[in-house]
Order: C-alpha cells, then sequence, then structure tokens
C-alpha cells in the first residue's frame, strides 16, 4: 500500500471537499509513524539515560539495508526534531552519518517519553518524508502541564510576536516578527537557506506537520527581518505546538508557541471545528485569554 491520496479520495466522502486534498503534502500529519514508504527508522538503543549524550539511529530502505544515499532538503540530508511527550525539550539537530548509514548525534535528554523524528529524503524516492519512533529515558519523570497560548515568545533580550491562525484542512499564512530590546531584527542571518524554520506539532499525539517558509534569503524579495513568513496548514482542529528556530549574531534561537486552531472559513463550516474549541475563533495574538478555554471565548474580540 503506498500513502499517496490519490486512491484515497473515495474513502472521504462527504469529507472530500475540505479533507481530499490533505494528502498532497498539505494537512496530513507525518511522523505518526516508524515506517513509511517501505521505509523505517530504527533506533540503536530505545531506552536511554537522562543527560547530554549520542544517541545513533539508521533510516532501513526497502531493501533491509541502511539508506546511505539522501537527496539534501535545506542544506542537510537529514533534519531530527527530538521533544518530550509533553512537548518540553524540544531540540532541532543535524546528525553527522557514517558511510555505513549510522547517524549519530547529541541529545540533551530529562526523564520521560521522547519522540523523535526524521525529516528525510531518501535518493530515488518522490518526496519528503517523517517518520517518528517513541524512545524512554530512565529516571523519575515530571511532566509538565501544556504552556498556555501565546502570541509572544519571550528569549532572553529577544521577543517573538505571533500572527495569523492555525486554519483545520486549510494552508494559512504565519508571521513571526522578531524584536531585540524592542526594536525591530532586520538582519537575521540565513540558517539552512531560510531566516527561520518552523516546526509544528500537534498535541496529543505530536502529528508532524509540514510548514513551508514563504521566499528565502537571496531570492530578492525577502528581508532578513523583522518578520518570517510561513504557510501551514492544522490537519484536524485542535492545540499545536510551535517551534522557531532563527539565528542571529551567530547563535540559533528556539521560540516556543502554544496555538489553538481557528474556526474554518463558513464553506466549509465553523462546526467542524472540535466542540470544546468551538469558541477560539480569536487570532493567537489575543490567545491569552483563552487559558480557560471556552469560559473565555467572548474575549477573543478586541
Amino acid at each position: 500500500m503506498t500513502n499517496h491520496a490519490g486512491h484515497d479520495h473515495t474513502n472521504h466522502g462527504g469529507h472530500a471537499n475540505h479533507g481530499g486534498h490533505a494528502g498532497h503534502g498539505g494537512g496530513r500529519p507525518g511522523g505518526l509513524s516508524v515506517s513509511e514508504n517501505g521505509y523505517t527508522l530504527e533506533l540503536d538503543a530505545t531506552i536511554l539515560t537522562p543527560g547530554v549524550q549520542p544517541v545513533s539511529f539508521r533510516v532501513i530502505g526497502p531493501d533491509g539495508r541502511p539508506v546511505t544515499e539522501f537527496t539534501p532538503e535545506h542544506e542537510k540530508e537529514l533534519h531530527f526534531i527530538a521533544v518530550r511527550r509533553d512537548t518540553a525539550g524540544f531540540q532541532h539537530v543535524h546528525p553527522v552519518r557514517d558511510e555505513k548509514g549510522t547517524w549519530s548525534v547529541e541529545l540533551a535528554l530529562e526523564p520521560g517519553d521522547w519522540r523523535f523524528f526524521t525529516d528525510v529524503h531518501p535518493a530515488g524516492h518522490d518526496g519528503t518524508m517523517t517518520l517518528g519512533i517513541d524512545a524512554a529515558v530512565a529516571g523519575a519523570y515530571d511532566p509538565r502541564p501544556l504552556p498556555e497560548v501565546t502570541g509572544v515568545a519571550q528569549l532572553g533580550e529577544y521577543a517573538v510576536a505571533l500572527d495569523g491562525d492555525l486554519v483545520p484542512g486549510e494552508a494559512s499564512e504565519l508571521t513571526l516578527t522578531v524584536s531585540r530590546d524592542g526594536r525591530p531584527v532586520t538582519d537575521l542571518e540565513p540558517y539552512l537557506a531560510a531566516y527561520g524554520h518552523l516546526v509544528a506539532l500537534r498535541v496529543g499525539d505530536l502529528g508532524y506537520l509540514h510548514v513551508h517558509p514563504e521566499g528565502e534569503p537571496g531570492d530578492g524579495v525577502t528581508a532578513p527581518g523583522p518578520e518570517i513568513a510561513f504557510m501551514a496548514v492544522a490537519p484536524t482542529a485542535g492545540t499545536y505546538r510551535l517551534f522557531l528556530d532563527f539565528q542571529h549574531n551567530g547563535t540559533v534561537r528556539t521560540a516556543e508557541f502554544t496555538v489553538r486552531t481557528a474556526e474554518a472559513a463558513p464553506e466549509h463550516g465553523g462546526h467542524h471545528g472540535a466542540p470544546e474549541h468551538g469558541g477560539h475563533h480569536g487570532a493567537p495574538e489575543h490567545g491569552g485569554h483563552h487559558a480557560d478555554h471556552a469560559h473565555h471565548a467572548h474575549h477573543a474580540h478586541h
């Protein structure tokens, strides 16, 4: 069975109008499966100790052997994301591969259940895929509550403001604006062929969304800040965690956000949203009022 959506539309029935396109690289989340299209993510160890340590793994191809040829995406053959299941401890790192196809990278791991993702484009395959696998880190696990919805992430002297909505089943633009000590940052540095990299994960199963930057450094139109724009598709209504990596003054920083989806556009009918989030049609930057869920939904519009 392939995972391409071309044959899936009959299964969607009445949902084809707003969900049928999801399989074409838009809305279907990746990383929920350890194996896809004959490729499998294989960890050397799935039980780890806490602390900073090397983690090694392979991508096994349809022939049963480790893959050693990849098509680079954003200047790297493979992107690796580590995050604990409670969405703490996010790390976007770039492992090193040996000639036999084993990758290794250092991670900082606290006790708990973790999810590791690889974003890869094996040579000869027709696109990028995201594979995900669980790992357990031994020790006393102290799960953290989900951070509150907020429109601004503070990182010391830097602040990143989020503007735009995640909309179920539709592409929407998200704009992140970087400032430092209250002043717009206009000299962001290219990092992996972009001014920013945004990873979005669905809370509850850590479904991995593919988010595409709008423009790129050197294209003659994309400015090096303060705004970084992305197109994103939320596969379903719900809550998502967004992680933005950006580089300034030679250092890569990560801004984190909690976002709830907005209502779908009227032609799709607002009733497709999850009932418990039905009142959340305010923009994310007003999200601080949503901490008590629907009780404060009427505060969404100012």
